[in-house]
């Protein structure tokens, strides 16, 4: 990667608040394990005000940062550079380093789709959306690229879901909004997103349906409603692990190396 010898001790980490749950570490040390390689890999507690200042302090031995929540994008605002698909989004979950400049991606949407991949769900034409955040624009990413054709979008506030709507005009896809009150219909979707603290989403239990759902909550696990779900049921171990496998590769350059990713999460 950019000429980087990747025997040499490098560093990375997962910045955000809070940060201390965080379970990138473990996968992402399972995988320079795997790949012989010495580096390192931390959490690290940072706020918005906090976080331009140290990333622009990092010296060049840092190769890279995982972005969690609330710093998505203010990510994509400070890198000096941007994948297309991180602008269209509106967010970065990755910084990369080359030595002196940082360029931002969006590894959460590929991620995403994999996700429903595994479960052998690679299409569908209409899907149910809780959340209307940073990691909610991914999913919407992600479901464009497995062809929708209908999104329901479920929010808390009205606000949000014009700026959402707004946002969404690039694609053509259908968008309609409402509350997050439960509703059978909206639950039978082909597909059903929730990007919401795991209790925000417990209520839709009562209505759970038999599509392909995917709850980007991992702690604790299972929430209420992928106890109920009576379709196939990703959980947000399975986001992080494919997130995860695209950043090792980004930021060493090597494939990485997925199975024991994997078995270092199960074992979390």
């Amino acid at each position: 990667m950019n000429g980087v010898d990747v025997r040499e001790i490098r560093h990375a980490a997962v910045v955000g608040s809070p940060i201390s749950h965080s379970l990138s570490p473990i996968v992402h040390r399972a995988a320079y394990q795997a790949l012989d390689i010495d580096w390192s890999y931390e959490a690290i507690e940072q706020t918005k005000d906090s976080f331009p200042e140290f990333v622009h302090n990092r010296p060049a031995s840092w190769r890279g940062l995982s972005i969690t929540m609330p710093l998505k994008e203010v990510a994509l605002l400070i890198s000096d550079s941007a994948s297309d698909l991180a602008v269209s989004v509106g967010a970065a979950n990755t910084l990369i380093h080359d030595g002196a400049t940082w360029h931002a991606e969006n590894t959460d949407v590929g991620g995403i789709v994999t996700c429903f991949a595994e479960r052998g769900v690679r299409t569908c034409n209409r899907a149910t959306l809780l959340g209307g955040g940073a990691t909610a624009r991914s999913a919407f990413a992600a479901l464009v690229a497995m062809g929708v054709d209908e999104v329901t979008l479920c929010v808390r506030r009205a606000e949000s879901a014009a700026e959402f709507v707004e946002w969404a005009a690039q694609w053509d896809v259908t968008v309609r909004v409402a509350t997050m009150e439960p509703v059978a219909e909206f639950a039978s979707a082909d597909v059903v997103i929730s990007s919401v603290p795991h209790d925000a989403a417990d209520a839709w239990a009562v209505v759970a349906g038999e599509g392909a759902l995917l709850d980007v909550s991992y702690h604790p696990w299972p929430t209420v409603l992928a106890r109920s779900w009576r379709g196939s049921v990703s959980s947000g171990r399975d986001l992080l692990l494919w997130q995860a496998v695209e950043q090792v590769h980004l930021m060493t350059g090597l494939v990485a190396p997925i199975d024991a990713m994997r078995s270092a999460l199960n074992s979390a």
